[in-house]
């Protein structure tokens, strides 16, 4: 006789994706003070996830600074916010020393907020409407779907 086994081909890592409404949470850095959920809401947010040991995050930051910030800088309703899963302010703060980023760097030391969005994978991007709707995200860095995504943030203020 044969067992019938019924799985899931596809087990997803996302618990936030496109649709979705953000999950509430707080992050908190000596150096930068403290943000929400709730303030991100009437802006056009862009938020990232990444480790200082990734090397696609490496690539990914190194987008944010060259043609991100360029793009939306001095513009209202737009908030640019980027997490370094499982470090701390100091490590973030010696991170950015040597790669001179112009855009804050919070901690998500426990992964307290990553673990809000998904379970693994990083870099991780999330393009959020004015409303706290997900619409657009990637897991991973791809140069043209981070360009795509700048797009749309633009055509969503």
């Amino acid at each position: 006789m044969m067992a019938l086994v019924l799985f899931s081909c596809k087990e997803s890592d996302d618990y936030v994706v496109v649709g979705d409404k953000i999950p509430s949470f707080t992050l908190s850095s000596e150096v930068y003070g403290t943000v929400s959920s709730q303030e991100l809401e009437g802006n056009v947010t862009m938020l990232f996830f990444f480790a200082t040991w990734c090397g696609p995050c490496q690539d990914e930051l190194a987008a944010i600074q060259q043609r991100l910030v360029p793009m939306f800088e001095g513009r209202d309703n737009f908030k640019l916010l980027v997490v370094g899963r499982e470090h701390t302010d100091t490590q973030l703060s010696e991170y950015n020393e040597v790669k001179g980023f112009t855009f804050p760097l919070y901690p998500d030391v426990d992964r307290q907020v990553y673990s809000k969005f998904a379970k693994q994978t990083i870099p991780r991007a999330y393009l959020i409407d004015k409303d706290g709707k997900v619409v657009d995200f990637a897991a991973g860095y791809d140069k043209d779907h981070f360009d795509s995504m700048c797009d749309k943030a633009l055509e969503l203020l």
